[in-house]
């Protein structure tokens, strides 16, 4: 037989309850996305706010931004360590009402200042430089504030990770080729067709005819009628000064927030070379087959 609650613990209970459903209604979350506001810390504008996500990627989305967010990203994958990964946020195209820090041990670093409208722009550091603190700036009005960014963890141990985020426009060494070919989201071989600088995005769009697929995890390439090949678009820096041009390149990339980022991008020929001579020396990372 159930006892009866003692006295003054229903209303305690009730209370609890109403907190829960009044916080489920301000905040929302699973593994890898989070989104809340910052209305429920109208009345403690110095609140401090835990996030914990456990994802590869995913996004943040904090409306009426008020005191700060403490974000604690985990990859999804067991690993004695993070020391590998490289985390990279790229802010929504409106976000706006806090400073984004790089945070530790107490001390803070800005990442991405509040109002800072580069186009596209891609922020990357080592996940063990720190975790992301969310600091909202103050305001007159919150009403039309929103703070967001997606994020991906990525791993800096593969040659065509480490190339797209730490140094674009570097051209890549044989062993970084080499690996690359083996690790990258797509490997095609092809010509550029067009080039389309995009100033405002900072960005160049590169057409490409690639008439061998070795590799693709998203289908940036898509077949066309045309003697069996395919066709594709690539982004790259704008700064990297890319140009259209004559002969065979083997193009290299990874997905980065849903776009192909151009990786690794020797002449055809020249990998080739590489790949002999690895294969030779018994050195190649893996088999692909260069002809």
């Amino acid at each position: 037989m159930l006892s009866a609650p003692a006295p003054g613990l229903l209303p305690l209970l009730l209370g609890l309850l109403l907190l829960c459903r009044g916080g489920a209604g301000q905040y929302s979350s699973d593994l890898c996305n989070w989104k809340g506001s910052g209305l429920t810390h109208e009345s403690h504008k110095k609140d401090v706010e835990q996030v914990y996500l456990r994802c590869s990627e995913g996004s943040i989305k904090w409306m009426y931004p008020t005191g700060a967010l403490i974000v604690n990203l985990r990859p999804n994958t067991l690993s004695a360590s993070y020391k590998h990964l490289t985390v990279c946020i790229k802010p929504f195209k409106d976000s706006t009402g806090a400073n984004i820090y790089l945070e530790k041990t107490g001390e803070l670093k800005l990442l991405v200042r509040d109002g800072d409208r580069s186009p596209n722009k891609v922020y990357c550091f080592g996940y063990d430089q720190g975790g992301l603190f969310i600091e909202a700036t103050p305001q007159q009005d919150i009403s039309r504030k929103i703070t967001g960014f997606q994020y991906e963890l990525i791993n800096k141990g593969t040659a065509s990770d480490l190339h797209t985020v730490s140094a674009p426009c570097r051209p890549c060494s044989d062993t970084e080729v080499l690996l690359a070919v083996c690790t990258s989201d797509f490997v095609v071989r092809g010509s550029i067709q067009d080039v389309t600088n995009e100033a405002q995005q900072q960005e160049s769009v590169i057409g490409i005819s690639a008439n061998k697929l070795y590799r693709q995890k998203s289908k940036v390439f898509q077949p066309t009628e045309e003697n069996g090949s395919w066709r594709g678009q690539i982004k790259t820096p704008l700064e990297c000064g890319v140009r259209p041009g004559d002969g065979d390149f083997l193009f290299t990339g990874r997905m980065q927030f849903g776009e192909a980022r151009l990786g690794c991008a020797p002449r055809f020929k020249d990998f080739q070379r590489m790949y002999k001579e690895a294969k030779d020396k018994g050195l190649n990372p893996c088999e692909i087959g260069p002809d």
